[in-house]
């Protein structure tokens, strides 16, 4: 089967940036920052953040739902993609990274509307669920340690309304997902998430090569039961 995505040079790469970016200043300004960072690798690209935005926009998400945060470039596209009246709830477990993204978000103007939480993601979503927050979310991102993906997905699809969407990234992880001689714990945990969304029936489905690998995963709303149709009186 031949290949049918065109790969990206830096020439054209360079093209479709020029031609499609929308950049606000302040997110500039703030990638920009954030590359200066001995961890600037977790950066998401500008236009997965731009994508995102639009999913954001396409979907009306108001509730919006972050795992990973890291310097806040996604959770500030997001938020400024909601409007107003968004709210947004963001995991990390770094005090230091997460102080960069409350001040680019005060200066936005969203750092209001975003509750920011310090504690392993896990136990944070458990305890949303503890407080009945099942089906409160229209969308969630997921950036984060990658042995823990299964586990954030299972809460999220909880979380998640019917027909909300979550969003993966790095899916594709540099290729190792595809290479038999990569056998690290990340690479392995991704791989076992790919297979397990391309088999869950219950949402539907999209790996698209944005970034590092950016998995679309639709909550699918349960079907209705059928029942037996209701006798009519003679």
């Amino acid at each position: 089967m031949s290949r049918r995505t065109l790969g990206l040079d830096d020439r054209l790469y360079d093209y479709l940036l020029a031609q499609s970016l929308r950049e606000p200043p302040l997110l500039a300004e703030l990638r920009a920052h954030t590359a200066q960072l001995s961890g600037a690798q977790m950066q998401i690209s500008p236009e997965q953040g731009q994508f995102m935005g639009l999913l954001v926009e396409l979907l009306g998400a108001r509730r919006i739902l972050e795992v990973g945060t890291y310097t806040g470039y996604s959770a500030l596209r997001m938020a400024l993609a909601q409007g107003a009246d968004g709210e947004m709830l963001c995991c990390d477990v770094s005090a230091e990274w997460t102080a960069m993204a409350q001040d680019y978000w005060q200066r936005a103007g969203v750092r209001e509307r975003i509750d920011l939480r310090l504690a392993p993601a896990l136990d944070t979503l458990d305890g949303l669920l503890a407080e009945g927050a099942q089906g409160h979310y229209d969308l969630m991102f997921i950036d984060a340690d990658k042995s823990n993906y299964a586990g954030y997905y299972a809460r999220g699809l909880e979380l998640l309304r019917p027909g909300g969407l979550l969003l993966f990234d790095n899916t594709l992880w540099g290729g190792a997902v595809a290479d038999p001689q990569a056998d690290d714990a990340d690479t392995r945990a991704l791989r076992a998430l790919n297979t397990q969304l391309r088999d869950d029936e219950r949402i539907s489905l999209s790996l698209l090569p944005v970034g590092d690998g950016l998995t679309l995963a639709r909550k699918r709303p349960a079907p209705r039961s059928v029942g037996r149709p209701k006798a009519v009186a003679a």
